[in-house]
């Protein structure tokens, strides 16, 4: 979290220190510099992060599953000297659907090129990365539980000042979790997949039943006064 002229790849740097060994990090393409792939990946996390179609790669060693080695290079211009580069994988593929018009490349959001820190493709091999990439939209769809659904379109973040919204916001996280872990309880109980389950049924279901649970005092020493205050000496 941090200020409007902040740029998403800054504020990607603040989740490196939760990467650990045995984790993979999914990332969107507006997020690849060189700079934070060395440092996300100095972490011991695994990465797929998918790269901009229009980079160009070197392929350096053609993979059975079809994916390809290359090297990537901190500083492009400087690729015939001793810089810093890395070994990863790339994969590439389109999206089956609306076909480009005639005589056009195919369109930029069809076209897919991921690049991961997984060299063996018996590890995971590139049609398991490509259908795993898709659950990094999740994110996006949790964005807009919470700014649409949770909070309401018509209603802003009260707060005037920096702690505030950021206590306003903590909140708002908090709730969509709490809802998330009711979600979760449901589905389990079902014996369906969370994911098939809708938010904004349960934020109504929840919002239902509000009214109907008892107000609980901060503490047994609160209770205990307001029942003497009553009249009743238990």
């Amino acid at each position: 979290m941090g200020p409007v002229t902040a740029h998403e790849s800054v504020l990607a740097r603040e989740v490196l220190p939760f990467l650990r060994k045995g984790m993979l990090c999914l990332a969107d393409r507006g997020i690849y510099s060189f700079a934070l792939w060395q440092a996300a990946q100095a972490t011991g996390a695994d990465l797929l992060w998918r790269i901009k179609s229009t980079n160009e790669f070197v392929r350096e060693q053609e993979l059975e599953d079809g994916s390809f080695l290359t090297t990537i290079h901190a500083y492009r211009q400087k690729r015939k000297l001793q810089d810093v580069s890395l070994k990863v994988r790339v994969v590439e593929y389109e999206l089956d659907g609306r076909a480009p018009a005639p005589g056009q490349p195919p369109d930029e959001d069809q076209r897919y090129r991921l690049v991961t820190t997984i060299l063996d493709p018996k590890q995971a091999s590139a049609k398991d990365l490509a259908a795993l990439y898709p659950e990094r939209w999740e994110i996006g769809s949790a964005f807009d539980e919470l700014k649409a659904h949770l909070r309401g379109r018509q209603t802003l973040l009260r707060s005037r000042t920096p702690d505030l919204v950021r206590q306003e916001f903590y909140g708002l996280v908090m709730a969509h979790f709490a809802i998330r872990g009711l979600m979760h309880e449901a589905a389990l109980r079902g014996g369906v997949d969370p994911d098939c389950l809708s938010s904004i049924h349960a934020v109504r279901v929840v919002r239902r039943k509000l009214p109907l649970a008892a107000a609980l005092p901060p503490s047994g020493k609160t209770r205990i006064s307001r029942s003497r205050a009553a009249g009743n000496p238990g």
